[in-house]
């Protein structure tokens, strides 16, 4: 009798478990529709009016009523993948140190350092980019300049720059801001490595490096991709540190000379939105919205990557 009620009392427990978990889930669902109905709303008046040229022009004139954000578009991309480019193989290589080779001591040093960056405000980040790294940067980026003068691809992608504010300048710090994110959770999936499948490789005859690539990769290829999108999306929506840092144009251009000065869709928000009204507020809502769904799409597309990856490895069809 005594065991039955202790069951009963049991799935009770299990039951409202089951119930509040449910309900958090619908929570944060609700939320995120909540915020997609709300973002849309207010920024339907800009999506109505100008159609596609609202997503495919770079025509950014507040006072003529015109609004296009392509370059913004642009410059948010070139930036996030500049900061992803040199943020993850550094986080991998930080990750795989810590979790492969250094000794106990030294990876809680490293463990410790890394929390402590990643608590940092973002604002930090951008007042030592401006204040450290603008004026050596300035003095690189002219240097860089004279020295691709006569190569034309090279001209192309890093052309003269006299201040320092620049696309490069905003990915060199989106990078370092990352950089922890990424590495702390790269550390966490190596650590779920199975140590019988790392033991077994060596002990087959697989070098470190060989383990490395064809067991720690491989079983951690979806953690991976989790850890990259979220250091993805933070240099994505990042806004202080880029505003101080990219340059602010007035008009961000297509171009693929990192040395120039652009802007980015958090940072036109934060500089042009405690003044603006009607159709601007409008606009600038829109690229919130646009960020917002960009966002969702690189994050499903990845995951659906992942899992044609993990079935090619795993030999399923």
């Amino acid at each position: 009798m005594a065991a039955s009620l202790k069951s009963s009392a049991g799935s009770k427990v299990d039951l409202g478990f089951r119930g509040m978990a449910f309900g958090a889930g619908l929570m944060v669902l609700a939320i995120l529709a909540a915020i997609t109905f709300v973002t849309t709303q207010k920024a339907w008046p800009a999506f109505s009016t100008y159609g596609t040229s609202y997503f495919f022009s770079t025509n950014w004139q507040p006072n003529n009523q015109d609004f296009g954000i392509l370059g913004f578009i642009w410059g948010t991309a070139v930036i996030s993948f500049i900061g992803v480019l040199l943020a993850v193989p550094t986080s991998l290589g930080i990750a795989l140190f810590a979790t492969e080779v250094a000794p106990r001591r030294l990876r809680r040093s490293i463990t410790t350092v890394m929390d402590l960056l990643a608590s940092v405000p973002s604002v930090v980040f951008g007042l030592v980019g401006f204040y450290v790294l603008k004026a050596p940067l300035q003095s690189f980026y002219r240097w860089l300049g004279d020295a691709v003068a006569g190569m034309p691809v090279l001209h192309t992608i890093f052309g003269q720059d006299s201040s320092g504010l620049a696309l490069l300048t905003a990915g060199i710090v989106l990078a370092i801001m990352i950089l922890p994110i990424i590495t702390s959770v790269t550390r966490e999936v190596f650590d779920t490595v199975p140590r019988n499948d790392k033991e077994g490789a060596l002990a087959l005859g697989a070098t470190r490096s060989e383990m490395i690539t064809g067991v720690v990769i491989p079983h951690s290829l979806g953690g991976l991709t989790g850890a990259v999108m979220l250091g993805l999306g933070r240099a994505m929506g990042e806004t202080i540190a880029v505003t101080l840092l990219i340059g602010a144009s007035s008009k961000p251009p297509i171009t693929v000379n990192v040395l120039s000065a652009s802007d980015a869709m958090p940072a036109g928000i934060a500089r042009y939105l405690p003044e603006a009204s009607g159709m601007f507020q409008s606009a600038l809502i829109g690229m919130g919205v646009t960020l917002f769904v960009l966002t969702m799409v690189i994050n499903i597309g990845s995951r659906r990557i992942v899992g044609v990856m993990d079935r090619r490895l795993k030999g399923e069809a």
